[in-house]
């Protein structure tokens, strides 16, 4: 079993941030990951992480869609990877 991880990544059109955010934020997915993060960023970006289990790092995994064209200055940026090692953190 591999652990991948997909990351989405969206800049909101100018004023749009907090709109783009709520949106990603109500986007549902197929499927549901073993962990979801939602992080903002300078520059109106908003950005998704998502956990999964999967038989390898090429399967198809549910990803969140386009949002609207207005909402967003580009097309969303998109990459995946595979966990290679863990080490937690001290407490």
């Amino acid at each position: 079993m591999t652990v991948v991880t997909l990351m989405w990544e969206a800049r909101a059109a100018d004023g749009r941030g907090a709109e783009l955010l709520a949106w990603a934020r109500e986007q549902t997915l197929e499927a549901a990951p073993l962990r979801r993060e939602t992080f903002r960023a300078p520059g109106e970006r908003v950005l998704v992480l998502t956990w999964w289990a999967a038989a390898g790092s090429d399967v198809p995994l549910p990803e969140l869609p386009e949002p609207a064209t207005d909402l967003v200055t580009r097309p969303v940026h998109r990459w995946r990877f595979e966990s290679l090692d863990f080490v937690p953190g001290s407490s």
